[in-house]
């Protein structure tokens, strides 16, 4: 069993090093694809020490162009038999791979979400937390699901159900775009809980309340889109 890992990175010189030696810690075999999305900060001359290790690739946008994007992009070059997205900051925790991987090793699931309001971890901002609840809201009510957590990072994926996915979302939104195809679909999927160390804007965290209305439009668009 060979794990993708697929690392979209913009501006993250902080943490870079440290995710990544916490990713190829975990004791699975697997690959890491990380895909810089034009970082500005010096991330990518931390990456080109990186670049050729063993199992791990670096793919380099030459400008932003979005997490969807990048992720589309590093979709190109997995070679695993399972799909996980992790994202570059330190609010998830690779240690929990092995939970997230246990439903699809056991052919429960298709799909499975690591949810951050059925585990632990750092308290939400508010307002976050509110627009996370209303969005899962109008996800269970366009397409019939019971999902607590639809715009997690920890998606993991069987290599089938996302390799040939198109993606047309290039920011954010490619977290409603994913959930509404692979619900629309019919995959099976399980959430299971996770812990998040969430950061704030202080912190770096990067997603706004325009990516909540971006969200919510995409959730709309694909209900009668294919």
């Amino acid at each position: 069993m060979l794990l993708s890992v697929i690392m979209p990175v913009y501006n993250e010189k902080k943490t870079i090093q440290t995710i990544i030696g916490r990713v190829m810690g975990v004791p699975l075999e697997k690959e890491l694809i990380i895909v810089d999305d034009g970082s500005t900060d010096g991330t990518r001359e931390i990456l080109k020490e990186f670049d050729g290790r063993p199992n791990i690739k670096v793919v380099l946008h030459e400008k932003n162009r979005g997490k969807g994007a990048a992720i589309a992009t590093g979709l190109k070059h997995i070679t695993g038999d399972y799909v996980i997205i992790q994202d570059a900051d330190l609010e998830y925790h690779p240690e929990e791979y092995s939970i997230l991987l246990e439903p699809l090793l056991r052919g429960d699931a298709d799909v499975v979400y690591g949810s951050r309001f059925k585990g632990s971890g750092r308290a939400f901002l508010f307002w976050h937390r509110m627009g996370n609840m209303f969005l899962n809201l109008v996800t269970n009510i366009l397409y019939n699901s019971t999902l607590t957590d639809m715009e997690t990072c920890y998606k993991t994926f069987r290599r089938d159900v996302i390799k040939d996915m198109k993606i047309e979302s290039r920011r954010f939104n490619i977290e409603p775009e994913v959930t509404a195809k692979i619900l629309k679909r019919k995959y099976r999927v399980f959430e299971v809980p996770i812990t998040y160390s969430g950061r704030d804007f202080s912190e770096g965290k990067k997603i706004t309340w325009i990516d909540g209305l971006s969200a919510l439009w995409t959730l709309i668009k694909f209900r009668f889109k294919e």
